[in-house]
This record gives C-alpha cells, sequence and structure tokens, in this order.
C-alpha cells in the first residue's frame, strides 16, 4: 500500500488514465473526485463487493456517466 499525502485541492495519478483529487475535507471525512475513462468503473468497496457477489445471470453496474 501507498499512502499518500494531499491537501485540499490537490491530485495524484494512477497510471496516465485516472486522476484523483481531494475536493473536501470535514473532520475526519475527505471527499475524493475521480476522473477516469468510461470503461474503467470506479465503486465504493461496499458496492464492488455487491457486484462481484451477484448471481452471473443479474444485470451489473456499469460504469458511472459523466452528466
Amino acid at each position: 500500500m501507498q499512502i499518500l499525502t494531499r491537501a485540499l485541492g490537490e491530485h495524484f495519478s494512477i497510471g496516465e488514465d485516472i486522476t484523483v483529487s481531494v475536493i473536501g475535507v470535514n473532520g475526519s471525512h475527505v471527499r475524493l473526485g475521480i476522473e477516469a475513462p468510461k470503461n474503467i468503473s470506479v465503486h465504493r468497496a461496499e458496492i464492488y463487493e455487491r457486484i462481484k457477489n451477484q448471481d452471473p445471470g443479474h444485470l451489473t453496474i456499469g460504469p458511472l456517466v459523466k452528466r
């Protein structure tokens, strides 16, 4: 695990295609903005676990679409 220190408004990159920005800090809560290609799904861990545990025939959640 890599541990990074970032302040509000700063960002870091994952590879060439993904950027994670710190967009808010409120006490122990941190809001992150994630920019990634549409073909890469971004989910919170608990949502990802639900998707992994679905029956193979069920419709899974696809990539989020920017609006």
